[in-house]
């Protein structure tokens, strides 16, 4: 270890900020999360940066004991990206929700998922609009009842996960607000070398209470959460249920694994790095299936700040910096004393 290494804990990341969520919101789960987590990745606090939009999740930066942008709504994606392309070597965080980012930030997420920018984007999703107090969301089920739809939405709601991967992000995760496997997802952000996108579920005490009890209630997990692991068979229900592919439709089906033999049964193997299995994995109808959770997908590729850095040096390689030359390069003039007949000389 080198000498000059900063060994952090979970006291050096918490600010003097009083938290001030709703008693019970899973808000507080993942900033505990996330703070416990700093630690053990090894971030620095002077190096680390958490972004904002606006929205009931978009106060972390308040209480992360770094440096913070609390920005405008939905624009979180493009203060990052010029942080990021500011100083590289800082550890970029993006903090936002499912109507931050999802609605008027869509466009921007859209682009920085694409463009490949090195940074790990946390998208809280309740499937509500929290602090504008509980109008449907772009992700809110069919039927939602909310003061925007009081006889229940009739939208299609987004799959973040699915918008993620269609923008061409690299890396997909999932995550529970209060689930101890959390803290395991955000250090495989960490470690991508590129955009990293996790959506958390994500409970509102308020306005969309128990919205996931059907796979998040500890009564239903075993059934209803599949967890995935690179390299290990897609199984649930401690084991006695899988997820196969049939062969002639090309679709995913539950099979059942007798005597811990999932080969037999075809359970699939997950691979992170196969994008046609993590387009499978979001596309699961919860119900029929559990819901994927985990890492879906992990491939790398160049990242959009490096290849601006290796721009720029390309282009100024072997040239000298003259700001005047600069500024009279093109179509300039200079004005001068004006003569007897009031024109410049």
């Amino acid at each position: 270890m080198n000498e000059m290494t900063r060994i952090t804990t979970l006291k050096d990341w918490e600010t003097d900020q009083e938290v001030r969520w709703c008693p019970g919101c899973g808000d507080y789960a993942i900033l505990k999360a996330v703070q416990r987590t700093m630690p053990e990745i090894g971030a620095a606090p002077e190096n680390t940066v958490f972004v904002s939009g606006i929205g009931c999740s978009s106060r972390f930066p308040y209480y992360m004991e770094t440096y913070g942008f609390h920005t405008i709504h939905g624009r979180a994606p493009a203060v990052a990206t010029g942080v990021k392309l500011a100083n590289p070597e800082l550890d970029v965080w993006i903090i936002t929700g499912d109507g931050d980012a999802l609605s008027i930030g869509g466009n921007h997420t859209m682009h920085l998922l694409r463009r490949n920018l090195n940074c790990q984007v946390l998208l809280f999703n309740n499937e509500i609009y929290g602090l504008t107090k509980g109008q449907y969301s772009p992700t809110s089920r069919i039927g939602t009842r909310s003061p925007s739809t009081p006889y229940g939405s009739v939208d299609r709601p987004a799959s973040p996960c699915a918008f993620a991967l269609g923008s061409g992000a690299r890396f997909v995760a999932r995550g529970i607000d209060t689930h101890k496997n959390l803290g395991g997802v955000l250090k495989a952000a960490y470690h991508h070398r590129g955009a990293a996108f996790i959506e958390i579920f994500q409970n509102c005490i308020v306005y969309n209470d128990e919205v996931f009890e059907d796979f998040t209630a500890k009564a239903n997990a075993s059934e209803h959460q599949l967890w995935l692991e690179n390299g290990k068979p897609m199984l649930f229900a401690g084991g006695a249920r899988g997820i196969a592919i049939d062969h002639k439709t090309l679709t995913p089906v539950v099979v059942d694994v007798t005597g811990g033999d999932w080969q037999a049964a075809g359970v699939v193997v997950h691979d992170v790095t196969n994008r046609t299995v993590a387009h499978m994995l979001v596309e699961l109808r919860f119900g029929d299936f559990p819901m994927a959770l985990g890492v879906l997908y992990d491939d790398p590729r160049p990242t959009f700040e490096a290849a601006v850095v290796e721009q720029n040096r390309s282009v100024s390689s072997g040239k000298t910096p003259d700001l005047q030359k600069l500024v009279a390069r093109g179509q300039t003039w200079q004005v001068g004393a004006a003569d007897s007949g009031g024109h410049a000389a």
